[in-house]
């Protein structure tokens, strides 16, 4: 049985698009590539390879955004800013978890620090410092450092009257 030009075009076809669909980068290739200089923006997020990226698992609030206070309201973004800015100088690891809508990659960022086999986790120590709450799918610990944190006063914690 002879194949018509048509049906021979047509299995080409499938087999071009097969080898682009193996080619083409994954989630694990994703993972890799985020990795370098990064600069921490003033909303707390990090530009790393032109890439705007937040840290997984937490809310920082924006610096427009107002903690609630009994007595005055208090600019809550610029703080963890700050905060971030004291441990990001320089080359940060990152593993992409997530990419919103907007296009802003979630990741687990971590920096060399020592102490820290596999780097110093920038999420976990923003929570842990007080500048950051974990979200319901954040890890445990980030919870467990987040009560640390209010029990302790840091960061947000030692506004008077901060609500949750």
């Amino acid at each position: 049985m002879t194949k018509s030009f048509f049906t021979w075009a047509e299995d080409r076809g499938r087999a071009a698009l097969l080898a682009l669909a193996l080619l083409s980068p994954t989630p694990a290739v994703w993972a890799t590539d985020l990795s370098g200089l990064a600069v921490v923006n003033e909303d707390a997020t990090l530009s790393l390879h032109e890439r705007h990226v937040a840290l997984w698992g937490i809310h920082v609030p924006h610096s427009a955004d107002e903690c609630q206070v009994y007595s005055r309201p208090a600019g809550c973004g610029a703080p963890a800013s700050r905060a971030l800015k004291t441990r990001v100088q320089g080359f940060v690891q990152c593993e992409r978890q997530a990419q919103r809508a907007d296009g802003v990659i979630e990741a687990l960022c971590r920096v060399d620090e020592p102490g820290y086999d596999t780097g110093l986790d920038l999420a976990a120590w923003l929570v842990d410092q007080g500048w950051a709450v974990p979200l319901p799918d954040a890890p445990f610990e980030y919870h467990v450092l987040e009560r640390l944190a209010r029990q302790t006063g840091r960061g947000l914690w030692s506004l008077p009257g901060v609500l949750p």
